[in-house]
């Protein structure tokens, strides 16, 4: 007997896609019911001003396979994507943006790649149908950069349309804008990552949500994350170099001020001493602050996770534990 294929859930943050919703849903219910699988989609409404939320509440009437999570306020694509999470059942989880550029159509060979034994492909937008600015010259700038500190040797790190088993999800914490890393996080707690070409379309409706100064918040996201990868069980490793390599200069500069006064007599003021005096407390200051963080890791790591997102109200979720 043939195992049924496991069921999807799709999840989809959205703010303001009024006009992009219901052909979305059409093309989603057209590529996911001749798969044979249980499915469900769930659209994540990120504090959408512009009526979204009614175009919702009409598609969760006509489809039973519609959820929907409303969220308070604009908390971001990181917190809709775990609301979305927080609120599906289904052991296959499907992500894609709600603008109509990733292609619904795709999801039959991510789910195939998946079904091989990773348990994460990501889509490569190869062929971008973006402002070449604004866009795609930052993205491929960011990707390079991500490749070299991270090692995860991915193409696309900013395409939405991905699919992930939910169990290697579990191991993963979301907040601030980290949806991006998802593919890294996973790499980190050793699952497997697959990548496919996927296609790419013009925006048809809608305001893109981003511009150049994601730049910046993508440069600290990236900081943050090779932070926690390389030293978030061993802060003093970072803090601990740094405060040892000050300790080492303080006693350079202090060197030098002893032989000025020793050897050449010279008893005239120097900069060497202040630099002594600063380098010294710098890195002093820095190891106290690597072993409070190494106590403070060891005491409490991972014990308090307060959620990303406060919702509003949901509809269409009868049926889910």
């Amino acid at each position: 007997m043939v195992a049924r294929a496991e069921a999807v859930s799709v999840i989809l943050p959205v703010l303001n896609e009024r006009d992009n919703l219901e052909p979305l849903h059409a093309r989603l219910t057209a590529a996911l019911k001749p798969l044979g699988r249980d499915y469900e989609i769930v659209f994540v409404d990120d504090g959408s001003t512009d009526g979204s939320w009614d175009v919702m509440k009409r598609l969760v009437a006509s489809d039973r396979a519609v959820r929907l999570v409303r969220l308070r306020r604009n908390f971001g694509q990181t917190a809709a994507l775990a609301a979305g999470l927080a609120h599906s059942r289904h052991p296959v989880i499907v992500t894609l943006d709600a603008d109509l550029q990733n292609d619904p159509a795709d999801i039959p060979r991510l789910l195939a790649v998946l079904d091989a034994g990773d348990d994460v492909v990501c889509g490569w937008r190869r062929a971008r149908h973006d402002p070449w600015l604004t866009r795609r010259l930052p993205s491929a700038l960011a990707n390079r950069l991500i490749r070299w500190l991270t090692g995860v040797r991915m193409h696309d790190m900013g395409c939405t349309l991905r699919a992930y088993r939910r169990d290697i999800l579990a191991d993963v914490h979301l907040y601030g804008d980290m949806h991006r890393y998802l593919p890294v996080l996973v790499g980190w707690v050793g699952g497997r990552i697959g990548e496919i070409e996927v296609s790419h379309h013009p925006r048809a409706a809608g305001a893109s949500k981003y511009g150049l100064l994601r730049i910046f918040r993508v440069a600290v996201d990236l900081l943050s994350i090779k932070f926690l990868g390389d030293y978030a069980t061993r802060p003093n490793a970072i803090f601990g170099g740094f405060g040892l390599a000050s300790l080492g200069l303080g006693a350079l500069a202090f060197l030098v001020v002893a032989y000025r006064v020793l050897v050449l007599r010279r008893l005239e003021p120097t900069p060497m001493v202040f630099l002594m005096i600063l380098f010294v407390l710098t890195g002093v200051l820095s190891l106290f602050i690597g072993f409070l963080a190494d106590i403070v890791i060891r005491g409490f790591y991972e014990t308090q996770r307060k959620p990303a997102f406060y919702v509003r109200e949901t509809d269409g979720m009868q049926g889910v534990e």
